[in-house]
């Protein structure tokens, strides 16, 4: 298949969407001797791809030399796209026969690439290229066969949101019957969060907006929050056993305190703004512990496979655009009127 050409969206530099590119005539990936070559059927759409286009996770004022997960600017062009679904339709070498043809969900959070090891993580659709386009390369190791019934759309809802929630939720412990807070919890990463702490048997409280609390208490959570509330006043200090936290900003300063003793809290976002004030003594006098969640733990993206294809978990699918239609599908996104996944389908 080398030396032939495909139709995919370019990231040709930071800013709007304006950087973004339809074209016709991208070069077709090869495989290396431990890479599949994939035919991408659906990929959803991401805060990271719009945190990557705007260069917003960089920390140096007016540059964009850290502006990836890594800390290392971002190459142009880039394909981007962290959420794939799609078919093996050729192997490397030294890859076993047996993919050939598979359906595959593709692991976003990267341990090797180019036939190496990585020291750091790499992110898929970030320091390589990803999903927004018909053919895509990633190492075997990273493609995991899926069966399940359900659509490539609905299975690309799962990836990069899904895997998020449940290391987040693997890096604080949760177990059956603690009282977990998400913050966020209409979005692609808070929704998976609230049905993945159910799967575990977790009571779950949503902090959201009440359009969409509805959504929210149909999935199974306990109750919900206007995110705008005082959630100590709605909840009471010290309730709760864990905060998973995509949102960050004005009101994160309650979070802490609404953890019990020995609680634990997990970050794995700020749309609401980065920079927050702690003041230690709750740290260390409520014996809390925090973590920052983005390289997934190596166990996450098996046991959310299996989790997909019990049934344990659905696809919350809120629309789907034709890949062509990128724009669009980011403005909608952008807007946040929905609750789950929007996701790109690939001609």
């Amino acid at each position: 298949m080398s030396g032939q050409t495909m139709k995919g969206v370019i990231l040709t530099g930071h800013g709007g969407p304006e950087c973004l590119s339809w074209r016709e005539d991208l070069p077709r990936p090869s495989p290396g001797p431990r890479e599949v070559l994939i035919r991408v059927r659906a990929a959803g759409v991401n805060n990271t791809d719009l945190n990557l286009r705007t260069g917003w996770y960089s920390k140096q004022e007016g540059a964009a030399e850290d502006a990836t997960w890594s800390g290392k600017a971002l190459s142009f062009p880039r394909i981007q796209g962290a959420d794939v679904c799609g078919e093996v339709v050729e192997l490397g070498e030294e890859v076993r026969r047996a993919l050939l043809g598979q359906r595959v969900l593709v692991e976003p959070c990267l341990r090797e690439a180019g036939g190496a090891e990585l020291a750091t993580p790499w992110y898929l659709g970030s320091e390589c290229d990803g999903g927004f386009a018909q053919y895509m390369t990633v190492a075997a190791r990273h493609a995991y066969p899926v069966q399940s019934g359900l659509s490539d759309a609905e299975l690309a809802s799962f990836p990069c949101s899904y895997s998020t929630a449940e290391n987040m939720l693997t890096r604080a412990a949760v177990s059956a019957g603690e009282r977990v807070l998400i913050t966020g919890a209409s979005g692609g990463v808070g929704s998976a969060a609230v049905q993945l702490a159910l799967a575990r048997g977790a009571r779950v409280t949503a902090l959201t907006s009440p359009a969409k609390a509805q959504d929210l208490l149909d999935l199974g959570v306990e109750r919900t929050i206007d995110r705008y509330a005082d959630p100590i006043a709605a909840l009471g200090a010290n309730s709760q056993d864990v905060v998973l936290d995509l949102v960050g900003g004005p009101t994160w300063q309650a979070l802490p305190e609404l953890l019990t003793h020995g609680g634990r809290y997990a970050v794995s976002g700020a749309i609401a703004g980065a920079l927050v004030e702690l003041d230690l003594r709750t740290l260390y006098l409520k014996d809390l512990s925090f973590f920052g969640c983005t390289v997934l733990a190596p166990e996450v993206f098996g046991n959310l496979l299996r989790r997909i294809e019990t049934g344990q978990i659905r696809p919350l699918l809120a629309a789907t655009y034709p890949l062509k239609e990128i724009g669009a599908a980011q403005a909608a996104f952008a807007e946040k009127a929905h609750t789950g996944k929007i996701v790109l389908e690939v001609p």
